[in-house]
């Protein structure tokens, strides 16, 4: 049988061309300007921290929405949440108090919420289930990969939330309650 290439690639060689890019680009920033390693790394820490608050503001907001749209899943989503929030405040700059939900915007009728992204949550509690397991996953994936950018402490934050992330989105698409 003849070798086929893969459809999409694996996330090992995802993982190494991100740090060969990475590598390339602490290579060719290299410069005998007089800046000093704080300097470069200051303000790339601070813009790496501020996407991940971003991300996982946008993250926090799904929750909320889908919550909204299916208030049957409330106690199921509440503790993912609030790991969610105490990550977005352990990335923040400046020391917050986590997020609080937002209120109920459905009014407990089960019909679309609209996400933070615009897109409406899937009337079906399954399938909502299923697009904030994809949310957490994506998430996981793009913050595994932005490690082998990150200055060493952020690196083992993003690493910890990245891991917490591929949990989250295990539990999510898993059957509560069901013994194997």
């Amino acid at each position: 049988m003849p070798w086929t290439h893969p459809s999409r690639p694996s996330r090992r060689s995802l993982l190494a061309g991100a740090a060969g890019v990475a590598g390339a680009v602490l290579l060719t920033g290299c410069s005998d300007g007089g800046a000093s390693d704080a300097d470069v790394t200051i303000p790339l820490e601070r813009r790496m921290r501020e996407t991940a608050v971003r991300d996982s503001t946008r993250l926090l907001e799904r929750y909320d929405a889908t919550t909204a749209a299916h208030p049957a899943l409330a106690a199921r989503l509440a503790p993912l949440r609030a790991a969610v929030a105490a990550h977005t405040a352990a990335l923040s700059l400046t020391p917050s108090a986590p997020p609080s939900p937002s209120p109920s915007r459905s009014g407990g009728t089960g019909a679309a919420a609209p996400a933070a992204s615009g897109e409406p949550v899937p009337p079906k509690p399954e399938e909502a289930l299923s697009e904030l397991a994809d949310a957490e996953r994506g998430l996981s994936e793009s913050r595994t990969i932005d490690l082998a950018g990150a200055p060493g402490e952020l690196a083992r934050l993003l690493a910890s939330v990245a891991a917490c992330g591929a949990v989250h989105a295990y539990l999510l698409t898993s059957n509560p309650g069901a013994t194997s």
